[in-house]
């Protein structure tokens, strides 16, 4: 950034940076009340703030406000956003509505390099990560869209959110501040694809949110071929690090588990999934996947998805199929950056 971020700055660093310019302590919640509870998008929104003040952080500083190159809603009320970045990177994020609440699934890089013959984010690779108040600002403009309170929080949108960790752990100190959203960790949850040495960092954090672990498959064949990153951590490494997780933190682990037609939907697959995670008490996700353009794989039809899930039930794991939301508007995350990088790329 030609200018720093001040909506990353915690509390205790606004108080710092208010004591360099020669302003009173109060002035930093103020402040910080401003960008994670008022939720403004300019310096010049901050009204009981001194004209001088504002103008010599504006000299410095910005504050992240994306701008909303696209909106989409559905017929199930899930609203999907392509947000502009200050530097014209777009990223994506989702707000979708449920019986508790409205959950966004936020990006955390522009991009992703982990390379998931599935998924439309990494198809262009990684441009850079996002800072923390980045990341919080797609929520904050989500809300301020919606004019309602986000409750929920998973971070499963473009990019790693472990190839981005101390960034992504800022925005979780962030979201949760009480001066802020103060979004609990328990109704936050945190996606990644398996980087061992950082689901072991995580677990020193003892955070109260959700670890979901995205598996896709039982045996390291199955899962390289799906997912590059099972080359550098396979299977049975991935697993033992979720149970030193779990013995750490308390917390149980969840999987997500993509439904791909001929690939990992088979009876015996589902038998060898069961072994895999036995004794763990974890949740298996079952996701019904949204076709992207330009991968190989489809989707399992519905009815196998619920043999599939009930194959799991009655070998002791509890399995769920994931609500299927936005499936009429590009709800394939990545998708719409794609559009738009296509699109941009013709002109």
């Amino acid at each position: 950034m030609s200018k720093k971020c001040i909506s990353s700055l915690t509390l205790e660093q606004l108080a710092d940076l208010m004591k360099e310019l020669g302003q009173p302590a109060f002035r930093a919640k103020q402040i910080f009340h401003w960008l994670h509870q008022k939720l403004a998008a300019d310096f010049s929104a901050m009204t009981d703030q001194p004209k001088a003040l504002l103008a010599a952080l504006a000299e410095d500083w910005c504050v992240a406000a994306p701008a909303i190159q696209r909106r989409q809603q559905a017929k199930d009320g899930t609203v999907k956003y392509l947000l502009r970045l200050f530097d014209g990177n777009c990223i994506e994020a989702v707000v979708m509505r449920y019986h508790y609440g409205n959950t966004i699934c936020v990006s955390t890089q522009v991009g992703c390099r982990m390379g998931c013959r599935f998924c439309a984010s990494t198809q262009a690779g990684r441009a850079r990560d996002l800072e923390a108040g980045e990341i919080a600002a797609e929520v904050y403009a989500a809300q301020r869209d919606i004019g309602e309170r986000i409750s929920h929080i998973v971070l499963m949108g473009i990019g790693e959110p472990l190839d981005n960790f101390d960034n992504v752990m800022d925005f979780l100190k962030l979201i949760s501040h009480p001066e802020g959203l103060n979004i609990g960790m328990r109704s936050i949850s945190l996606s990644t694809c398996g980087i061992v040495p950082q689901i072991d960092r995580l677990a020193q954090e003892k955070l109260q949110l959700t670890l979901s672990v995205s598996l896709h498959a039982p045996n390291n064949a199955m899962r390289s071929g799906m997912m590059p990153v099972n080359d550098a951590y396979p299977v049975e490494q991935v697993i033992a690090a979720c149970r030193r997780y779990q013995k750490t933190t308390g917390r149980r682990v969840s999987f997500e588990y993509s439904m791909v037609r001929g690939v990992n939907d088979s009876r015996a697959t589902a038998l060898e999934l069961a072994q895999l995670v036995r004794g763990m008490g974890a949740h298996v996700n079952l996701i019904p996947i949204n076709p992207v353009d330009g991968s190989p794989y489809s989707a399992t039809d519905a009815e196998n998805v619920k043999r599939f899930q009930q194959w799991l039930t009655d070998l002791g794991v509890n399995a769920t199929v994931r609500r299927r939301l936005g499936s009429d508007i590009s709800a394939a995350c990545g998708q719409l950056r794609r559009e738009e990088a296509a699109k941009e790329a013709a002109t």
